[in-house]
């Protein structure tokens, strides 16, 4: 019997490199090859070969990192054994190793894959539990604050009063969502001082015909629902 995304998701949780694994089952092989083609310095073959830590790996640590954030980043290699095998008495990466592996897979690969899966997944339980014949959406949009750096600052800016600003910079982010599941099929992300509706634009092409979703009251422009996805159906609650 086919073990499903939802039961697979659950089962990981107990943190066990046999329920990572069954995790892994939803994810085909053509999605990590896709996202692993978009490394962009592109490592040949034989150089990943002689790494404790190559990218394809550096990619399920990523995954990893995502699902058990109370763990250091260096317990979920080691738990989950993603180092490769290397003679000699040095057993383990090194923490430096592990920084320069995600350094070398760079954003784009991680990107992809989300998009990929959460596409994917997304419109399949959306597909499962219909109501009156049509798919069930939402979309929003939130702000999360991220590390206090001067890179995170000038890339995304920081709320700011009359004061003074934020302890931290923030990110803001629109996302559509599957509503019976919670799984998102996609999201658009910015700086603080973007605006949801300009950030909520690429979104529109993702939203299926034969469908209804259900958006913030701030979202008011009724013209881009309507024009990008004339069998859908949009609500502003």
């Amino acid at each position: 019997m086919t073990t499903s995304f939802a039961d697979a998701l659950a089962d990981v949780l107990a943190f066990t490199p046999e329920a990572f694994t069954a995790l892994g089952a939803n994810l085909k092989p053509e999605w990590f090859l896709e996202a692993l083609a978009a490394v962009e310095n592109g490592e040949d073959k034989g150089e990943m070969r002689r790494r404790k830590l190559p990218v394809d790996r550096a990619l399920w640590l990523t995954i990893g990192m995502g699902l058990f954030r109370d763990r250091s980043i260096q317990e979920v290699v080691e738990h989950l054994d993603l180092s490769l095998p290397r003679p000699g008495p040095r057993a383990g990466v090194a923490p430096s190793a592990i920084s320069q592996a995600r350094e070398r897979l760079g954003a784009a690969p991680v990107q992809h894959l989300f998009e990929l899966t959460g596409e994917r997944w997304a419109r399949a339980t959306a597909e499962k539990d219909r109501w009156h014949g049509l798919s069930l959406w939402g979309l929003d949009g939130s702000c999360l604050r991220i590390a206090d750096t001067p890179e995170n600052e000038a890339a995304f800016g920081r709320p700011g009063s009359w004061r003074s600003t934020a302890g931290y910079p923030q990110v803001r982010l629109v996302g559509l969502m599957a509503l019976r599941s919670h799984a998102l099929a996609g999201m658009s992300v910015g700086g603080y001082h973007e605006s949801e509706m300009t950030l909520v634009k690429p979104l529109w092409t993702k939203v299926p015909n034969a469908s209804l979703t259900i958006v913030d009251r701030g979202f008011l422009s009724w013209g881009p629902c309507i024009s990008s996805s004339p069998a859908a159906r949009t609500v502003t609650g």
